[in-house]
């Protein structure tokens, strides 16, 4: 049980995007303080938002395929007793003027430029096991795609017929839905609560108490057992708004205005077209829409960091008609580190939700009352 309460939790602190170094540097983040202000030795990635140093790490952590340990002194991160620390601030260095002397200051070249999920560079070509080559963030504007491809208008009007139609789709304002969440076998009760326009709470019932994660559209929260409550990075609400619209099928096009058509992939069984919201020349988003049915199977978005993207895939199955719109009854989120499916169980859609599931999580509650070292 202890092993099973362990795994859980790590994995619901990667879910909700911390990591050990949020709770060392506390749990609220000012916007208007740099990273240099709030936080203690920073070197190189000065000058930047405070909140932007979390998905920094988080970066180097899927890029190198390591966790914190690895550079830093755990709960002492301002401690430079390790010697992949140093040599990570020289890389950042390297790659920053890499970048600027050769690409105008894109980001081109990464941690994972040369990383690939390996702690140290991997400098022989790797043989791919797959005939398709995956999806790179840089966009090629040069990529010759099929002919006769949908236009993105079209996709988009068919995902809407699909998912019910604008009128049946305007008609939903919550829902609300039980199930459970798989994390590599071990199961735990869940609940997910939506309100239009942009809110959202997800309860994980734990063994030692619930984990919560809430948005509303503009701030964002999570709130794991034992730990401090954690705001979200603007990335990261960005992502939870997305997530949490009733009406997305509506909204993509004045959302993600700039829509452009990319090469068609297989998911699965599924033939699939590919639709990508392109913001400053990277992919704000990936949209996968069925060939046949129309519908929505995957999104994989990107939340910004001063060393590169970082992705988050969802894809969607078990679509089910519900008050004449179509909801998807399983979800598995994927990212560098780990994933989870939620499997629904029960759906209600248009019943009341009261606003206090989307307020901040009570530090009372999920303080880090845990005084074991």
């Amino acid at each position: 049980m202890r092993m099973l309460l362990s795994m859980l939790v790590v994995a619901l602190i990667f879910v909700t995007f911390a990591n050990a170094q949020n709770a060392a540097a506390g749990s609220k983040t000012v916007p208007a303080q740099t990273t240099e202000q709030r936080f203690k030795n920073i070197q190189v990635l000065k000058g930047i938002p405070a909140d932007q140093l979390i998905p920094a790490m988080q970066f180097i952590r899927a890029s190198l395929g390591v966790q914190c340990g690895f550079c830093h002194v755990e709960n002492h991160f301002d401690q430079d007793d390790k010697k992949p620390k140093q040599i990570a601030r020289k890389m950042m260095q390297m790659m920053a003027m890499i970048n600027q002397q050769n690409f105008d200051n894109r980001r081109n070249v990464t941690c994972n430029t040369c990383h690939r999920g390996a702690p140290r560079p991997i400098s022989i070509p790797m043989i791919s096991e797959g005939s398709n080559p995956p999806s790179i963030p840089i966009l090629d504007s040069e990529e010759k795609l099929p002919p006769n491809l949908p236009t993105p208008s079209e996709l988009v009007e068919k995902y809407v017929q699909a998912s019910g139609g604008p009128s049946a789709i305007q008609k939903i304002s919550t829902r609300a839905e039980k199930g459970s969440a798989d994390f590599g076998g071990h199961e735990v009760p869940v609940e997910v609560f939506d309100k239009a326009p942009a809110q959202r709470a997800t309860v994980m019932h734990l063994p030692n108490g619930d984990n919560v994660t809430t948005s509303d559209g503009k701030q964002g929260w999570t709130a794991s057992p034992g730990h401090p409550v954690l705001e979200m990075t603007a990335s990261e609400v960005e992502g939870a708004t997305i997530d949490a619209d009733l009406q997305l099928p509506l909204h993509l096009k004045n959302e993600f205005g700039d829509l452009q058509a990319a090469r068609p992939e297989k998911i699965g069984d599924h033939e699939t077209y590919q639709l990508v919201a392109v913001r400053n020349g990277e992919p704000r988003l990936r949209l996968y829409f069925d060939e046949q049915s129309g519908l929505l199977l995957r999104i994989l978005r990107y939340s910004e960091s001063p060393l590169g993207l970082n992705p988050t895939r969802i894809d969607y199955a078990d679509y089910r008609s519900v008050d004449g719109v179509q909801v998807p009854y399983r979800w598995t989120v994927a990212r560098p580190g780990g994933q989870f499916t939620i499997q629904i169980t029960e759906v209600k859609q248009n019943g009341p939700i009261s606003q206090e599931k989307f307020a901040r999580p009570s530090e009372a509650e999920h303080g880090n009352t845990d005084q074991s070292k």
